[in-house]
C-alpha cells in the first residue's frame, strides 16, 4: 500500500518530503496530548467542585451564649461578639439582622442569653450566624437606661479581657448570675460590685486584703489604701498620696463575695458603701491590668 508524500521546505529553505505515514503517527501525538490535558483539566475541576460541595455541606455549630456586643455593618448587617459555653468568645456576621423584619428579633440585645447556630470557616476570622433563638430575656434591665449602664459595663469588661475562642466556664456563668441578678432586683450596684471583684479573683489580680503589700503589717480593723495604677493595698504608713481607701466594712463583704453566691446576698442599705467602695477597687484593677479606661465606667457616675 503507497503513501502520499508531502513536499516542504525548512527554515534553511531544502526541500524536505514527509511520508503519510509519518502525519498520520504525529497525528496520534498531538490527540493524545491533547485528551491527557482534558483529563486533567477534568480533574481539577472536579475536585474544585468537591471542595465547594464540602463547604456548602458544612454543619452549624451550636453552643449556649451570651451576646456581648452588636456593631452596624453594612446597611443590612450586624456584627456580633458573642461569648459562647463551648465555644468561648466568637465574633460572627448576622446577615440581616437591622432590617426591621428580621429572623433575630431581640435575640441580639446586650447580654441576652441564647442558643446560636453559626457556620465558620477556616480562611475566615469572622464566622456566619444562622440562627438565634431566646433561652432567657432581661427586657426589664435592657429597656431601663439606669439598669442598662450597669449591663454596659459588664459587657465592656468581658468584650475586653476575654481572649477569642478560650471558653470560660466560670466567667460565663458570673456573667450570666451578675446579670440575672440585676434583672430581678431591678438594681445594678450590688450585682456589679460582685461581678468585678471575681473578674478580678478570676484574672489573678486581687491583692491580699489582710496585710500592706509593702511591710506587711496587718491592717486589722484599720483602713487599707489602693491606686488604681498599681497593684496591691497598702497601710497607714506606707500609703501615697491621692490613695483611696477601702474601710473593714468593704474587705468583710469581699470575704462574703468569695464564699456565697450573689443571690444569696441580701442587699441591705448598711452595704451600700462597702459595695461601692469594693466595686471602685476593683474596677480600677481591671483597668490597671486592661491599661486603659472603660469608657462605660463614666455612665455609671450619671445614674
Amino acid at each position: 500500500m503507497e503513501f502520499f508524500q508531502l513536499r516542504c521546505s525548512d527554515e534553511s529553505g531544502s526541500s524536505r518530503i514527509f511520508h503519510g505515514k509519518d502525519c498520520a503517527a504525529r497525528a496520534r501525538v498531538i490527540i493524545t496530548i491533547a485528551l491527557r490535558v482534558r483529563v486533567f483539566r477534568m480533574g481539577v475541576w472536579q475536585l474544585s467542585e468537591a471542595a465547594s460541595a464540602r463547604r456548602l455541606l458544612m454543619p452549624a455549630r451550636e453552643t449556649e451564649a451570651i451576646i456581648l456586643k452588636t456593631f452596624p455593618l453594612g446597611e443590612a448587617d450586624r456584627l456580633v461578639s458573642f461569648l459562647g459555653r463551648s465555644s468561648g468568645r466568637v465574633r460572627g456576621v448576622a446577615s440581616g439582622a437591622r432590617r426591621l423584619k428580621n429572623r433575630y428579633g431581640s435575640t441580639l440585645e446586650v447580654l441576652s442569653h441564647v442558643q446560636i447556630w453559626y457556620v465558620e470557616k477556616e480562611t475566615r476570622e469572622l464566622v456566619r450566624i444562622q440562627q438565634a433563638e431566646l433561652l432567657e430575656s432581661f427586657h426589664k434591665a435592657q429597656s431601663n437606661y439606669g439598669l442598662s449602664t450597669g449591663l454596659a459595663v459588664i459587657s465592656e469588661i468581658a468584650e475586653l479581657i476575654l481572649p477569642e475562642h478560650e471558653v470560660s466556664e466560670a466567667m460565663f456563668r458570673l456573667i450570666l448570675l451578675a446579670t440575672r441578678e440585676v434583672e430581678r432586683t431591678g438594681d445594678w450596684a450590688l450585682p456589679l460590685s460582685y461581678f468585678a471583684f471575681w473578674t478580678v479573683r478570676l484574672g489573678g489580680w486581687l491583692p491580699r486584703f489582710d496585710r500592706c503589700a509593702a511591710c506587711g503589717t496587718p491592717f486589722g480593723t484599720k483602713p487599707a489604701f489602693y491606686d488604681a495604677h498599681q497593684s496591691g493595698l497598702f497601710c497607714e504608713i506606707c500609703r501615697r498620696a491621692g490613695m483611696k481607701p477601702l474601710h473593714h466594712e468593704a474587705r468583710i463583704l469581699a470575704e462574703r463575695f468569695a464564699s456565697e453566691r450573689l443571690d444569696r446576698i441580701d442587699y441591705q442599705m448598711s452595704l451600700q458603701a462597702s459595695a461601692r467602695e469594693l466595686r471602685e477597687a476593683s474596677l480600677g484593677w481591671i483597668e490597671n491590668h486592661l491599661e486603659k479606661r472603660l469608657k462605660t465606667r463614666e455612665l455609671l457616675e450619671t445614674t
